[in-house]
């Protein structure tokens, strides 16, 4: 039986496919899909020269807790992205942000679950991040691009359970700073 982890990602992988297969980016180039539950949003020198790129969003995602199985979901799941063209190749590494259970207070960062319409969604605006940063595209992709950006009411934001919060890349301080940030 495969755990949730392998069914979210499976699930990132297979859009992101048949997105490029739609010709989503619009370039013949050869993009891959990768996971790391590691990745920081902090670039070495080296790496900046090489010519990475970051992203974060927010997005609608799921929790269960492996304790208590208490499910919840979130409007403030944050994603953070890693990207670089090399010649005709691709990269993207991605990171989803955990949560931790209200409930049982166990000191776990529960991985998120998403839907198909919300990882697209998350794809259509980071395709459109790496159009304009890769290769230049100024196409007016505001649609794509704000449709991830718009108020949505929820419930009070509870930082101290919130793994993005705790690394310091949490989206709802975006939203609480102005968004000055173009990547």
């Amino acid at each position: 039986m495969s755990r949730p982890t392998d069914r979210v990602r499976s699930l990132w992988m297979e859009t992101f496919r048949d997105l490029l297969a739609d010709d989503e980016l619009e370039y013949e180039d050869q993009w891959n899909l990768n996971f790391d539950y590691q990745l920081t949003q902090d670039l070495t020198k080296k790496e900046r020269k090489a010519g990475w790129k970051i992203s974060t969003q927010c997005i609608h995602g799921n929790f269960r807790c492996s304790s208590c199985y208490k499910s919840w979901s979130s409007a403030r799941v944050t994603l953070l992205f890693r990207y670089i063209l090399r010649g005709t190749k691709g990269s993207v590494t991605m990171r989803p942000f955990g949560q931790k259970c209200r409930s049982c207070q166990n000191d776990q960062f529960e991985r998120p679950g998403f839907s198909k319409e919300d990882v697209e969604n998350a794809l259509h605006r980071l395709f459109a991040k790496i159009r304009k940063n890769c290769y230049g595209d100024d196409t007016d992709d505001s649609d794509a691009v704000s449709s991830g950006d718009s108020k949505v009411q929820t419930k009070p934001h509870e930082k101290a359970l919130c793994q993005a919060c705790i690394d310091g890349i949490c989206c709802q301080e975006d939203e609480d700073d102005s968004d000055n940030n173009d990547d």
